[in-house]
């Protein structure tokens, strides 16, 4: 019955409808470039930038530990948008327009519940930048580049408006992974919203945290995503539940629920689970649900957040499992004039209650429809 299992969850994930059936074109009605079935990726040139696509973005949380115990949540997430193709060329345009860089760090402490973020946008070649050759992107003193391609070892250096800071060194405790179906990782019917999905799904991370001023030895552990796509969302969604969960036992869950503007979840949406040795089981999105458990509002946009949820889901010999994910502080929105989204560190607790491991739920689209496609 295992096996029997297994395969019906591959089936299942092949099979959601017009999957197969529907045309990729190879560019968007406005000359970006769309992921094309099939293709085979090349390092450490594509950790670097994508600059035919639209958007692009490295993104990085994780869980750090102090020797006597005090934890950190941390995220890092670089943003690439490009203005058009021809934007580079065109007469009269302004120096550096042409690919539009943002990025935002947030830290929380856990002990003391408190959360401090920070978003920043700048032009291409205005103190910002992303090599296409190999993973080397910065926006002032932000940064993430790889420093040993043998070993896919990673520097990131954060900060958050002068009261807390981060300088860790990541270095994969598994290996490399790619979301989707023949490289493709689709989000709606329309064969544009996809992306090329890789994932780092377990990094070792060491390094230091400054926080009231202290710089604390730290160690933990990480996750890293590399989107690259030229839209995100169909006409009929607005937004999406992301989570990734890291099991003590070396597995790990990435699973998305795109949602519709009606509120159901859309035949696109997925979980797969990750072995410790990279293997990929994907379950379609008849095979998990994530349902609110707790709702938390923003005081600051006024954001309605299901902070906590309850995947429901199956396991690889097709038992039925249950996990929560427990926030450790609500208060875990990124806020700006810009973009308003919820992106919190959670503990995992299975269907007894015992904490099983660590993961970040994001959450998009509950202040109004996320539009990527016009970011």
């Amino acid at each position: 019955m295992k096996t029997i299992g297994i395969i019906f969850h591959l089936v299942g994930w092949l099979a959601v409808p017009g999957l197969a059936a529907a045309q990729t074109p190879l560019r968007t009605a406005d000359g970006f470039a769309v992921p094309q079935p099939g293709h085979e990726f090349a390092f450490p040139r594509d950790f670097g930038s994508h600059e035919d696509f639209k958007l692009e973005w490295w993104y990085l949380t994780g869980h750090l530990f102090t020797d006597d115990g005090r934890r950190f949540g941390f995220q890092a997430t670089f943003f690439r948008s490009a203005r058009g193709p021809e934007t580079a060329s065109a007469p009269g345009m302004a120096f550096g327009a042409g690919q539009l860089f943002f990025a935002h760090m947030a830290l929380l402490d856990v002990a003391s519940g408190k959360y401090i973020h920070q978003q920043r946008l700048n032009r291409d070649g205005w103190d910002a930048f992303a090599r296409t050759n190999a993973l080397d992107v910065r926006n002032g003193n932000w940064s993430l580049r790889m420093t040993d391609v043998t070993n896919r070892t990673m520097a990131l250096a954060g900060s958050v408006n002068g009261q807390g800071a981060y300088q860790l060194m990541l270095t994969p405790r598994q290996p490399l992974v790619s979301f989707g179906r023949d490289a493709v990782s689709r989000k709606a019917a329309d064969p544009e919203a996809a992306s090329y999905y890789l994932t780092f799904p377990r990094l070792a991370a060491a390094g230091t945290v400054t926080w009231d001023g202290v710089t604390r030895p730290v160690r933990g552990e990480a996750w890293m995503d590399h989107e690259i796509s030229s839209s995100q969302l169909g006409t009929n969604q607005c937004g999406w539940d992301w989570c990734c969960l890291q099991f003590t036992d070396g597995r790990e869950i990435m699973a998305y629920r795109m949602r519709q503007k009606d509120g159901a979840q859309d035949p696109f949406s997925t979980l797969v689970w990750v072995a410790p040795d990279g293997r990929l089981t994907p379950l379609d999105s008849s095979r998990f649900t994530l349902r609110p458990q707790r709702i938390w509002t923003s005081p600051a946009t006024g954001a309605k957040y299901p902070v906590s949820e309850r995947l429901e889901t199956y396991d690889l010999a097709g038992r039925p499992v249950v996990y929560t994910l427990e926030p450790l502080a609500d208060n875990q929105e990124m806020s700006g004039d810009r973009l308003a989204y919820w992106e919190g560190a959670c503990r995992i607790r299975d269907a007894a209650g015992a904490e099983v491991g660590s993961a970040f739920l994001e959450l998009t689209g509950y202040g109004k429809s996320l539009d990527l496609n016009r970011r």
